[in-house]
Protein backbone atom coordinates (compact mmCIF):
# COMPACT_ATOMS: atom_id res chain seq x y z
CA UNK A 1 0.00 0.00 0.00
CA UNK A 2 2.37 2.37 0.80
CA UNK A 3 4.62 1.18 -2.29
CA UNK A 4 1.46 1.97 -4.50
CA UNK A 5 1.77 5.66 -2.76
CA UNK A 6 4.97 6.50 -3.35
CA UNK A 7 5.36 5.62 -6.89
CA UNK A 8 2.02 7.55 -7.78
CA UNK A 9 3.52 10.50 -9.66
CA UNK A 10 2.83 14.47 -8.30
CA UNK A 11 0.75 16.91 -10.76
CA UNK A 12 2.20 20.19 -10.68
CA UNK A 13 -0.29 22.49 -11.37
CA UNK A 14 0.67 26.35 -12.95
CA UNK A 15 -0.86 29.35 -12.14
CA UNK A 16 -1.59 30.30 -15.89
CA UNK A 17 -3.36 26.98 -16.46
CA UNK A 18 -6.15 28.54 -14.46
CA UNK A 19 -6.78 31.13 -16.14
CA UNK A 20 -10.05 31.24 -18.68
CA UNK A 21 -9.50 30.71 -22.34
CA UNK A 22 -9.69 34.30 -24.14
CA UNK A 23 -12.21 34.09 -27.44
CA UNK A 24 -10.78 34.78 -30.37
CA UNK A 25 -12.00 38.12 -32.11
CA UNK A 26 -13.86 37.90 -35.65
CA UNK A 27 -11.98 39.77 -38.43
CA UNK A 28 -14.83 42.69 -39.43
CA UNK A 29 -15.18 42.73 -43.09
CA UNK A 30 -15.36 46.11 -44.88
CA UNK A 31 -18.70 47.43 -44.91
CA UNK A 32 -19.95 47.42 -48.25
CA UNK A 33 -21.19 51.18 -48.16
CA UNK A 34 -18.27 52.37 -48.71
CA UNK A 35 -17.23 50.94 -51.74
CA UNK A 36 -20.93 51.89 -53.20
CA UNK A 37 -20.38 55.40 -52.41
CA UNK A 38 -16.70 54.87 -54.37
CA UNK A 39 -18.56 53.97 -57.41
CA UNK A 40 -21.39 56.39 -57.18
CA UNK A 41 -18.12 59.13 -56.91
CA UNK A 42 -16.71 57.64 -59.88
CA UNK A 43 -19.66 57.94 -61.96
CA UNK A 44 -20.92 61.43 -60.99
CA UNK A 45 -17.14 62.04 -61.79
CA UNK A 46 -17.04 60.75 -65.65
CA UNK A 47 -20.36 62.76 -66.05
CA UNK A 48 -19.38 65.83 -64.41
CA UNK A 49 -15.91 65.51 -67.15
CA UNK A 50 -18.57 64.92 -69.76
CA UNK A 51 -20.49 67.74 -69.58
CA UNK A 52 -17.21 69.81 -68.96
CA UNK A 53 -16.01 68.50 -72.14
CA UNK A 54 -19.30 69.26 -74.60
CA UNK A 55 -18.78 72.59 -72.68
CA UNK A 56 -15.75 73.03 -73.96
CA UNK A 57 -16.48 72.10 -77.25
CA UNK A 58 -19.43 74.43 -77.59
CA UNK A 59 -17.45 77.62 -76.72
CA UNK A 60 -14.77 76.25 -78.91
CA UNK A 61 -17.29 76.32 -81.79
CA UNK A 62 -18.81 79.78 -80.70
CA UNK A 63 -15.27 81.05 -80.36
CA UNK A 64 -14.25 80.31 -84.36
CA UNK A 65 -17.58 81.55 -85.46
CA UNK A 66 -16.77 84.89 -83.75
CA UNK A 67 -13.34 84.87 -85.53
CA UNK A 68 -14.66 84.37 -88.88
CA UNK A 69 -17.44 87.10 -88.07
CA UNK A 70 -14.57 89.67 -86.94
CA UNK A 71 -12.18 88.54 -89.91
CA UNK A 72 -15.21 89.36 -92.46
CA UNK A 73 -15.81 92.74 -90.58
CA UNK A 74 -11.77 93.69 -90.12
CA UNK A 75 -11.32 93.39 -94.10
CA UNK A 76 -14.28 95.41 -95.13
CA UNK A 77 -13.62 98.33 -92.76
CA UNK A 78 -9.95 98.02 -94.38
CA UNK A 79 -11.14 98.08 -98.09
CA UNK A 80 -13.26 101.04 -96.72
CA UNK A 81 -10.51 102.88 -95.24
CA UNK A 82 -8.90 102.88 -98.56
CA UNK A 83 -11.73 104.55 -100.01
CA UNK A 84 -11.97 107.30 -97.48
CA UNK A 85 -8.29 108.10 -97.75
CA UNK A 86 -9.11 107.95 -101.44
CA UNK A 87 -11.73 110.87 -101.56
CA UNK A 88 -9.78 112.90 -98.36
CA UNK A 89 -12.55 111.50 -95.47
CA UNK A 90 -9.32 110.87 -93.02
CA UNK A 91 -11.93 111.02 -90.11
CA UNK A 92 -13.82 108.49 -91.30
CA UNK A 93 -10.62 106.02 -92.26
CA UNK A 94 -9.21 107.04 -89.00
CA UNK A 95 -11.86 105.60 -87.02
CA UNK A 96 -12.26 102.36 -89.35
CA UNK A 97 -8.69 101.43 -88.77
CA UNK A 98 -8.48 102.27 -85.02
CA UNK A 99 -11.49 99.34 -85.26
CA UNK A 100 -9.35 97.03 -87.31
CA UNK A 101 -6.40 97.75 -84.85
CA UNK A 102 -8.64 97.11 -82.01
CA UNK A 103 -9.79 93.61 -82.95
CA UNK A 104 -6.97 92.40 -84.89
CA UNK A 105 -3.29 94.34 -84.74
CA UNK A 106 -1.90 91.88 -86.55
CA UNK A 107 -3.67 92.69 -89.89
CA UNK A 108 -1.35 92.90 -92.88
CA UNK A 109 -1.11 96.29 -93.43
CA UNK A 110 -3.04 98.31 -91.26
CA UNK A 111 -0.24 99.89 -89.02
CA UNK A 112 1.81 101.52 -91.65
CA UNK A 113 -1.54 102.66 -93.42
CA UNK A 114 -2.81 104.20 -89.75
CA UNK A 115 0.78 106.18 -89.40
CA UNK A 116 0.78 107.53 -92.95
CA UNK A 117 -2.97 108.54 -91.80
CA UNK A 118 -1.93 110.37 -89.04
CA UNK A 119 0.80 112.09 -91.34
CA UNK A 120 -1.67 113.29 -94.05
CA UNK A 121 -4.68 114.54 -91.35
CA UNK A 122 -1.94 116.48 -89.56
CA UNK A 123 -0.03 118.12 -92.57
CA UNK A 124 -1.06 122.15 -92.92
CA UNK A 125 -3.82 122.61 -96.19
CA UNK A 126 -2.40 125.43 -97.86
CA UNK A 127 -5.06 128.30 -98.14
CA UNK A 128 -5.18 129.18 -101.99
CA UNK A 129 -4.61 132.41 -103.03
CA UNK A 130 -7.98 134.20 -104.60
CA UNK A 131 -7.59 134.11 -107.95
CA UNK A 132 -9.91 135.47 -110.95
CA UNK A 133 -12.62 132.85 -112.14
CA UNK A 134 -11.16 132.01 -115.93
CA UNK A 135 -13.67 131.27 -118.64
CA UNK A 136 -14.59 127.49 -118.90
CA UNK A 137 -13.24 126.07 -121.55
CA UNK A 138 -15.45 123.15 -122.74
CA UNK A 139 -13.56 122.40 -126.06
CA UNK A 140 -10.97 121.08 -123.75
CA UNK A 141 -13.60 118.73 -121.48
CA UNK A 142 -14.96 117.44 -124.99
CA UNK A 143 -11.95 116.34 -126.23
CA UNK A 144 -11.43 114.67 -122.56
CA UNK A 145 -14.57 113.22 -122.85
CA UNK A 146 -14.66 111.59 -126.28
CA UNK A 147 -11.44 109.92 -125.52
CA UNK A 148 -12.83 108.27 -122.60
CA UNK A 149 -15.88 106.83 -124.96
CA UNK A 150 -13.25 105.77 -127.32
CA UNK A 151 -10.93 104.14 -124.22
CA UNK A 152 -13.66 102.78 -122.96
CA UNK A 153 -14.86 100.61 -126.28
CA UNK A 154 -11.69 99.69 -126.66
CA UNK A 155 -12.02 98.20 -123.22
CA UNK A 156 -9.21 100.03 -122.30
CA UNK A 157 -10.43 100.54 -118.50
CA UNK A 158 -7.19 102.13 -116.64
CA UNK A 159 -6.82 104.63 -119.51
CA UNK A 160 -10.44 105.38 -119.78
CA UNK A 161 -10.80 106.42 -116.07
CA UNK A 162 -7.87 108.45 -116.30
CA UNK A 163 -9.24 110.35 -119.16
CA UNK A 164 -12.37 111.01 -116.97
CA UNK A 165 -10.12 112.66 -114.36
CA UNK A 166 -9.40 115.28 -116.42
CA UNK A 167 -12.51 116.11 -117.57
CA UNK A 168 -13.28 116.26 -113.63
CA UNK A 169 -10.11 118.39 -113.52
CA UNK A 170 -11.16 120.75 -116.75
CA UNK A 171 -15.01 120.69 -115.35
CA UNK A 172 -16.35 119.30 -112.88
CA UNK A 173 -19.94 119.81 -114.19
CA UNK A 174 -19.61 118.60 -117.16
CA UNK A 175 -22.11 116.00 -118.33
CA UNK A 176 -22.02 115.01 -114.77
CA UNK A 177 -24.20 112.13 -115.01
CA UNK A 178 -22.67 110.73 -118.08
CA UNK A 179 -19.70 111.44 -116.28
CA UNK A 180 -20.58 109.16 -113.09
CA UNK A 181 -22.18 106.27 -115.27
CA UNK A 182 -18.66 105.85 -117.46
CA UNK A 183 -16.90 106.48 -114.22
CA UNK A 184 -19.39 103.10 -113.19
CA UNK A 185 -18.38 101.15 -116.45
CA UNK A 186 -14.76 101.86 -116.54
CA UNK A 187 -14.50 100.64 -112.49
CA UNK A 188 -16.62 97.73 -112.02
CA UNK A 189 -15.34 96.19 -115.41
CA UNK A 190 -11.69 97.18 -114.21
CA UNK A 191 -12.14 95.39 -110.72
CA UNK A 192 -13.42 91.85 -112.48
CA UNK A 193 -10.19 91.94 -114.98
CA UNK A 194 -8.33 92.29 -111.70
CA UNK A 195 -9.54 89.58 -110.40
CA UNK A 196 -9.24 87.50 -112.88
CA UNK A 197 -6.12 88.40 -113.35
CA UNK A 198 -5.04 87.36 -109.84
CA UNK A 199 -5.24 90.60 -108.15
CA UNK A 200 -7.98 90.57 -105.97
CA UNK A 201 -7.11 93.07 -103.49
CA UNK A 202 -6.86 95.28 -106.86
CA UNK A 203 -10.28 94.06 -108.27
CA UNK A 204 -12.23 94.30 -104.45
CA UNK A 205 -10.73 97.82 -104.00
CA UNK A 206 -12.49 99.41 -107.66
CA UNK A 207 -15.41 96.98 -107.75
CA UNK A 208 -16.07 98.87 -104.65
CA UNK A 209 -14.95 102.45 -106.22
CA UNK A 210 -17.96 101.38 -108.69
CA UNK A 211 -20.86 101.12 -105.67
CA UNK A 212 -20.24 104.85 -105.19
CA UNK A 213 -21.73 105.40 -108.38
CA UNK A 214 -24.50 103.21 -108.77
CA UNK A 215 -25.16 99.25 -107.54
CA UNK A 216 -23.48 96.66 -109.03
CA UNK A 217 -24.22 93.44 -110.92
CA UNK A 218 -25.16 90.09 -109.25
CA UNK A 219 -22.00 88.93 -111.32
CA UNK A 220 -19.65 91.28 -109.40
CA UNK A 221 -20.76 91.26 -106.15
CA UNK A 222 -20.43 87.48 -106.33
CA UNK A 223 -16.62 87.86 -107.83
CA UNK A 224 -16.02 90.26 -105.02
CA UNK A 225 -17.56 88.13 -102.34
CA UNK A 226 -15.27 85.34 -103.33
CA UNK A 227 -12.30 87.37 -103.32
CA UNK A 228 -13.07 88.42 -99.93
CA UNK A 229 -13.46 84.33 -98.60
CA UNK A 230 -10.16 83.90 -100.60
CA UNK A 231 -8.19 86.50 -99.14
CA UNK A 232 -9.54 85.26 -95.64
CA UNK A 233 -8.77 81.67 -96.29
CA UNK A 234 -5.41 82.75 -97.32
CA UNK A 235 -4.56 84.56 -94.26
CA UNK A 236 -5.26 81.43 -92.61
CA UNK A 237 -2.98 79.45 -94.81
CA UNK A 238 -0.75 77.33 -92.22
CA UNK A 239 -1.71 78.78 -89.72
CA UNK A 240 -5.28 76.83 -89.23
CA UNK A 241 -5.88 74.23 -91.68
CA UNK A 242 -9.21 73.64 -90.67
CA UNK A 243 -10.54 77.13 -90.87
CA UNK A 244 -8.51 77.80 -94.37
CA UNK A 245 -10.71 74.39 -95.23
CA UNK A 246 -14.04 76.01 -94.13
CA UNK A 247 -12.99 78.90 -96.57
CA UNK A 248 -11.65 77.55 -99.84
CA UNK A 249 -14.71 74.81 -99.13
CA UNK A 250 -17.11 77.33 -99.59
CA UNK A 251 -15.48 78.34 -103.54
CA UNK A 252 -15.68 74.86 -104.45
CA UNK A 253 -14.12 74.15 -107.60
CA UNK A 254 -13.46 77.96 -108.14
CA UNK A 255 -10.95 78.90 -110.98
CA UNK A 256 -10.44 82.14 -108.27
CA UNK A 257 -6.60 82.87 -107.94
CA UNK A 258 -4.32 84.97 -106.50
CA UNK A 259 -1.71 84.59 -108.66
CA UNK A 260 0.27 81.44 -107.45
CA UNK A 261 -2.98 78.51 -106.34
CA UNK A 262 -6.25 78.19 -107.39
CA UNK A 263 -9.17 78.10 -104.56
CA UNK A 264 -9.46 74.31 -105.63
CA UNK A 265 -5.02 73.56 -105.68
CA UNK A 266 -5.58 75.71 -102.33
CA UNK A 267 -8.85 73.81 -101.10
CA UNK A 268 -7.00 70.33 -102.21
CA UNK A 269 -3.86 71.11 -100.50
CA UNK A 270 -5.53 72.29 -97.32
CA UNK A 271 -7.41 69.00 -97.10
CA UNK A 272 -4.58 67.29 -97.06
CA UNK A 273 -2.83 68.93 -94.33
CA UNK A 274 -5.94 68.74 -92.24
CA UNK A 275 -5.98 65.18 -92.58
CA UNK A 276 -2.30 65.17 -91.40
CA UNK A 277 -3.21 67.54 -88.69
CA UNK A 278 -5.87 64.84 -87.34
CA UNK A 279 -3.30 61.94 -87.95
CA UNK A 280 -1.27 63.44 -85.95
CA UNK A 281 -4.03 64.10 -83.41
CA UNK A 282 -4.67 60.61 -83.35
CA UNK A 283 -8.62 61.46 -85.30
CA UNK A 284 -7.79 58.64 -87.56
CA UNK A 285 -11.63 58.47 -88.93
CA UNK A 286 -11.13 62.31 -89.79
CA UNK A 287 -8.11 62.31 -90.96
CA UNK A 288 -9.72 59.34 -93.76
CA UNK A 289 -12.59 62.07 -94.19
CA UNK A 290 -10.14 64.81 -95.08
CA UNK A 291 -7.77 62.50 -97.14
CA UNK A 292 -11.00 61.73 -99.47
CA UNK A 293 -12.37 64.80 -99.78
CA UNK A 294 -8.44 65.66 -101.06
CA UNK A 295 -8.75 62.68 -102.98
CA UNK A 296 -11.85 63.46 -105.21
CA UNK A 297 -9.92 66.56 -105.94
CA UNK A 298 -6.63 65.08 -107.49
CA UNK A 299 -4.14 62.60 -106.13
CA UNK A 300 -2.88 62.79 -102.70
CA UNK A 301 0.77 63.54 -102.35
CA UNK A 302 3.23 61.12 -100.91
CA UNK A 303 2.70 62.26 -97.09
CA UNK A 304 -0.63 61.60 -97.31
CA UNK A 305 -0.94 58.77 -99.06
CA UNK A 306 0.82 57.02 -96.44
CA UNK A 307 -0.84 58.66 -93.51
CA UNK A 308 -4.53 57.53 -95.32
CA UNK A 309 -2.58 53.63 -95.99
CA UNK A 310 -2.51 53.96 -92.33
CA UNK A 311 -5.20 55.62 -91.26
CA UNK A 312 -8.01 53.83 -92.74
CA UNK A 313 -6.40 50.42 -91.84
CA UNK A 314 -7.32 51.55 -88.02
CA UNK A 315 -10.19 53.06 -88.90
CA UNK A 316 -11.87 50.36 -90.90
CA UNK A 317 -9.78 46.81 -89.54
CA UNK A 318 -10.54 44.49 -91.80
CA UNK A 319 -12.64 41.42 -90.70
CA UNK A 320 -12.74 38.06 -90.84
CA UNK A 321 -14.34 36.16 -93.35
CA UNK A 322 -16.05 33.27 -92.03
CA UNK A 323 -15.53 30.07 -93.84
CA UNK A 324 -18.59 28.21 -95.32
CA UNK A 325 -19.96 25.11 -93.65
CA UNK A 326 -20.71 22.39 -95.97
CA UNK A 327 -23.57 20.25 -95.39
CA UNK A 328 -23.78 16.80 -96.74
CA UNK A 329 -27.35 15.54 -97.80
CA UNK A 330 -27.80 12.02 -96.52
CA UNK A 331 -30.43 10.06 -97.73
CA UNK A 332 -32.09 8.30 -95.03
CA UNK A 333 -32.66 4.35 -95.16
CA UNK A 334 -34.50 2.92 -97.33
CA UNK A 335 -37.72 0.87 -95.00
CA UNK A 336 -38.69 -2.64 -96.30
CA UNK A 337 -41.91 -2.39 -96.94
CA UNK A 338 -44.81 -4.57 -94.84
CA UNK A 339 -44.83 -8.47 -95.53
CA UNK A 340 -48.64 -8.82 -94.20
CA UNK A 341 -51.54 -7.33 -95.61
CA UNK A 342 -53.67 -4.99 -92.82
CA UNK A 343 -56.70 -7.06 -91.66
CA UNK A 344 -60.13 -6.27 -91.22
CA UNK A 345 -61.22 -4.88 -88.61
CA UNK A 346 -63.70 -7.29 -86.62
CA UNK A 347 -67.79 -6.81 -87.49
CA UNK A 348 -69.41 -5.53 -85.46
CA UNK A 349 -72.71 -7.34 -84.13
Amino acid sequence: MSEHTENTPSIEIKEDDTQPIKPIKAVKKPARWKSNLIGIFGFLLLVGLGLYGGYRSAVQTRLQAERKVVSRQVSEQYEFALIDIQFERYDAAKQRLEFIIQQDPSFPGVSQLYTDLLVKSNMPTATPAPSLTPTPDFSAAESAFARAQQLIAAQDWLNSMGALDQIRKLDATYKTSLVDGMYFFALRNYGVSLVGQGNLEGGIYHITLAERFGPIDNTARVLRDNARYYLIGASFWELDWRLAVDYFSALGSSNLWDGTMTAAQRLHYAYMRYGDQRFANLDHCGAVEMYKNAESISALDQIAAKNYNQANQICFPATAIPTAITVTATTPPATDPPTEAPTEPPATP
